[in-house]
């Protein structure tokens, strides 16, 4: 998974708010008394039993449309290693490793499994809760090479000389291992496969995002109401923390504040929370395997003019890039339609200001495929339009260096005919979740 702004610190909160004592599963102080978290935060009740799990058949859907892909692409075989794809297609949950676990999808016939053989057990536990029927299991011990397991399979297939696509977070030594050791193969990137079943979200997949979507706004509603002057960014990340386990979801949020709202991904700085001073929360949540990403700015107090301004230059931005996002148009026209009205305000040329694309893909990794932004640094899906069900962050931003930025998140869907956001907009950056 594509990395995301981690946990700040987690530190004792400000006095003077109206606190509840929650117990052993929320933690202890450092003198052993309970832990304690205000009461906009101990209101909230988990939504974990709104997520509905993706089943073994839905998996086994996204393998056939994957062997259509490959038969479309000429890729003979894809290689899977620990990761989203892999959870994605099988239902397996392996972490990375220097030792090779992996999923070998062939475009015709069934898969196989090449696994460390001290882990076969585990294995077998997990291919029977999930979608792989008839697949075969070769383990290698730690004196052999698991890459000639795999360039075995390959030949027992007859393709020994095929084309075979690699997911693209493996590890090179993986990749260049089995090129080693089929040298007959033609390795290949696996993208085209994997990310053109991953962009497309069916109706399950765009709930739970919706849902993580929801859970993420209301935690920092509740955060928000929880917020006092002398904070650290420190505090209102512990405050976040709990509310997610409040929720029933992991959850993390990056906590900017002042001048560093002007760094897209802020500072590690210690930063306190004033009255008047700009606040920036990033991040999302994780439900059932998805994503959310939302970004809020606000101010405690009264805003600056300047502030203010900017607020609604940003807001308008995210708007125009909603209206410009429909089935059929090219991804950089909506990121160009968000830049349009930020350069026009004054914030130009170019990335001087908002420096970074309006959006990425979004799903099971905070980022994926495909991104909104001219001339995508992989060139493999420069021709794919925007498509029904694809969806993305819609965050544009200014950045005033030594003074403030401003950024307004939210995530999006493509529809039939344009575009819908998961959440509503921030209306302003005094009352960032409407009036009280």
């Amino acid at each position: 998974m594509v990395s995301r702004r981690s946990f700040l610190g987690l530190t004792a909160a400000g006095a003077g708010l109206p606190w509840v004592r929650l117990f052993a599963q929320r933690g202890r102080g450092s003198e052993g008394a309970p832990a304690a978290v205000p009461a906009s935060i101990a209101s909230l009740t988990s939504m974990r039993g709104r997520a509905k799990p993706i089943t073994a058949e839905e998996r086994r859907a996204r393998i056939e449309r994957a062997k259509a892909i490959m038969a479309a692409q000429k890729i003979d075989a894809i290689v899977l290693t620990g990761g989203t794809s892999l959870l994605y297609f099988t239902g397996i949950r392996w972490g990375g490793s220097e030792r090779l676990f992996a999923v070998v999808i062939p475009k015709e016939g069934n898969p196989f499994v090449v696994c460390p053989a001290f882990e076969e057990d585990r294995a077998r536990e997990q291919l029977a809760l999930g979608p792989l029927l008839h697949t075969d299991v070769a383990t290698w011990q730690e004196d052999e090479s698991p890459f000639d397991r795999v360039a075995q399979g390959l030949k027992d297939r007859g393709l020994a000389t095929g084309r075979v696509g690699v997911e693209e977070t493996s590890k090179f030594v993986f990749a260049d291992s089995i090129a080693a050791a089929a040298p007959g193969a033609r390795v290949t990137s696996a993208t085209p496969v994997t990310a053109g079943c991953r962009m497309i979200k069916d109706a399950h997949e765009l709930d739970l995002i919706r849902l993580a979507c929801e859970a993420t706004l209301t935690c920092y509603e509740a955060v928000y109401k929880a917020l006092q002057p002398g904070m650290t960014q420190n505090d209102a990340s512990r405050l976040i923390n709990a509310a997610y386990g409040r929720l029933g979801f992991p959850g993390f949020a990056s906590v900017q504040v002042g001048e560093y709202t002007a760094l897209p991904h802020g500072s590690i700085t210690p930063q306190t929370i004033r009255e008047g001073t700009i606040i920036m929360i990033d991040d999302g949540c994780t439900v059932e395997g998805y994503q959310s990403d939302i970004t809020r700015t606000f101010v405690l107090g009264r805003a600056t003019d300047k502030m203010k301004k900017v607020f609604d230059i940003v807001h308008q931005a995210q708007t125009a890039a909603l209206k410009a996002a429909r089935p059929g148009v090219a991804l950089e026209s909506v990121d160009a339609a968000a830049r349009k009205v930020i350069v026009d305000a004054g914030y130009g040329p170019g990335f001087k200001y908002f420096s970074h694309r309006v959006g990425h893909g979004m799903g099971m990794d905070g980022h994926e495929w495909p991104y909104l932004v001219k001339n995508n640094m992989f060139g493999w899906e420069k021709a794919v339009p925007a498509q029904p069900g694809m969806v993305f962050s819609d965050e544009p931003g200014v950045y005033i260096r030594g003074e403030f930025g401003v950024r307004l998140e939210d995530d999006m869907h493509i529809t039939a005919n344009g575009a819908e956001l998961f959440t509503p907009q921030s209306p302003s950056i005094e009352a960032p979740f409407g009036a009280a």
